[in-house]
């Protein structure tokens, strides 16, 4: 899964770029500008080292996050607006996480999350806006094409009223896949982070933000990324000490991470043995032959069954053994919606 960190120049995402990996990306409201930053997280689970706990296995192996640090655009006339270069990388991820920027300025100019965030969804909007009325002006030159101007009229008509895609009402799955190849910004699924200063790290975001997330149905986290970038560096133990005293949980990467999932729809599929105890990032909703093929296309195309147990059933009796002796272990189909937390042995044969 690629998640893009996109924002105003400003905002600090970058910093937020180095709490959420650990790396040392450089950050400033000019330095890094232009600069696209790479770095892979491992999602934390405990699931998984409660396997490993109990197989002992020689490779233990986490779901993995790609995030991708976009480069800040270049200030327009009010120090806004996304280039085309900023765009195009933003259509290349599986979803966006707009870091708003919650601190006092430079200048020291109060912050507006709020009006930020609306900003940013006005410039997606705009810019697959663009995409749609440039295909509609070729459609007009082409024959046989009724139904997909239909589509594009009903997208243009959201765009038009200012609403983003991913709120259109009656977008079916022969839909989506018959737009997927314009990557529309507006469809992506988006998580704001608000990026706040250390004292307020531990408080909610603001009502009218909470509000304008929970009505555009999108994802909100509150992390202080310059804090949480020192955090990062730190080991685990003086990790959880530090975060305490924030009055925190758990670093920021777990709790963007756990955000990032929920809005995404992921669950873990999990396998476990002695060779090797794996989580399997997959979209809740999938089919146990679908899930197969997220380990290799040959499982999949082979599938005959799933001998399915849950994690913790598995943890408390010890084995698959005594799973089966104590009917905690299922023979599902091809059909079966795999669960979270599900630990499945494929059968197959090719």
């Amino acid at each position: 899964m690629k998640i893009g960190l996109v924002g105003f120049p400003g905002s600090g995402k970058t910093t937020v770029f180095n709490a959420l990996t650990g790396l040392s990306a450089e950050t400033g409201y000019n330095a890094a500008r232009g600069k696209t930053n790479l770095g892979v997280v491992k999602v934390p689970d405990a699931r998984v080292d409660a396997l490993a706990n109990l197989y002992k296995p020689k490779k233990t192996t986490y779901a993995e996050i790609a995030f991708s640090d976009v480069a800040a655009a270049p200030a327009g006339a009010e120090g806004r607006g996304l280039d085309e270069k900023t765009l195009a990388a933003m259509r290349e991820m599986d979803a966006l996480c707009h870091v708003v920027r919650g601190f006092a300025g430079p200048a020291g100019e109060a912050p507006r999350p709020l009006h930020e965030a609306k900003d940013f969804e006005v410039e997606m909007n705009l810019s697959d806006l663009m995409l749609v009325e440039k295909r509609l002006e070729r459609l007009k030159k082409e024959k046989g094409k009724a139904g997909e101007q239909e589509l594009l009229e009903r997208l243009k008509a959201q765009l038009d009223g200012g609403l983003p895609l991913r709120r259109l009402q009656g977008l079916g799955p022969a839909d989506l896949v018959a737009i997927s190849g314009f990557r529309f910004l507006t469809l992506k699924p988006l998580l704001l982070v608000l990026n706040v200063a250390e004292a307020e790290v531990a408080k909610p975001a603001p009502a009218e933000l909470e509000a304008y997330a929970r009505e555009s149905g999108l994802g909100l986290v509150v992390l202080a990324g310059a804090v949480e970038m020192d955090i990062a560096q730190m080991s685990p133990d003086e990790q959880k000490d530090f975060v305490a005293s924030l009055g925190l949980a758990e670093p920021a990467a777990g709790r963007f991470i756990r955000a990032a999932y929920a809005l995404i729809d992921l669950i873990s599929l999990l396998t476990a043995g002695e060779d090797e105890c794996r989580a399997w990032p997959i979209r809740a909703g999938t089919t146990a032959q679908k899930a197969a093929g997220k380990i290799h296309s040959d499982i999949e195309r082979g599938f005959i069954r799933a001998e399915v147990m849950r994690w913790d059933d598995l943890c408390k009796l010890g084995s698959e053994a005594k799973c089966r002796e104590a009917a905690k272990l299922r023979l599902e189909g091809k059909e079966y919606i795999v669960a979270d937390g599900d630990v499945i042995n494929f059968r197959f044969n090719v």
